[in-house]
């Protein structure tokens, strides 16, 4: 009797052991799925970004141009805010703090860029714009925020923006914030 009795109980034991194993796997591809999921949230919420102008993100391509009608009817600003970031060592900053201009009307605005330090600094422009439904309007045709900049030692560079705000943008938006901010860069070459 005492043996049966030992029997069953090292029968539910190794039950539990056998639960306890099954719930350890689970737990475990619990994890795996989590940390999969958390490296791959980065590029989706950037293409979401990218395809809804969420965010204030751009598309980091030039734009076609094509011949889009002119909305003479109604005015558009568009104001233009720079920053660097900690150890670049530039100078940065837009030639005309904004400008007005219709949708679908191409302009070209300058940033003057200067490296301050005695080395070749590269660094990478990141723009934003506000408020997020106009980031989808808004159509770059060149910009220097499109490859990596190097400056010489002192030397001072001219970056030409040429856009167009896409006639499509909703008529209460009337004015727009386009901010770029440099930042060193990663891989340090132009490319």
């Amino acid at each position: 009797m005492a043996k049966l009795e030992k029997s069953e109980q090292l029968s539910q034991k190794q039950q539990l052991d056998l639960k306890n194993k099954i719930l350890v796997r689970k737990l475990l591809w619990l994890l795996l799925g989590s940390l999969l999921f958390a490296f791959a949230l980065v590029p989706i919420y950037d293409v979401l970004c990218e395809m809804t102008g969420l965010n204030g993100k751009t598309n980091n391509t030039a734009a076609v141009l094509t011949k889009a009608k002119v909305d003479e009817t109604r005015w558009v600003t568009v104001q233009f805010t720079t920053n660097v970031m900690p150890g670049l060592g530039w100078n940065f900053y837009p030639k005309q703090s904004s400008i007005k201009m219709h949708p679908g009307q191409i302009e070209t605005v300058i940033f003057i860029a200067k490296n301050t330090t005695n080395q070749v600094v590269v660094g990478r422009a990141i723009p934003s714009i506000t408020p997020g439904i106009a980031a989808a309007n808004l159509k770059k045709i060149e910009c220097f925020c499109f490859i990596n900049q190097a400056l010489k030692p002192g030397e001072e560079k001219e970056m030409p923006l040429r856009f167009f705000v896409s006639p499509e943008l909703p008529k209460d938006v009337s004015d727009m914030t386009l901010s770029y901010a440099f930042f060193p860069s990663v891989d340090g070459v132009k490319e």
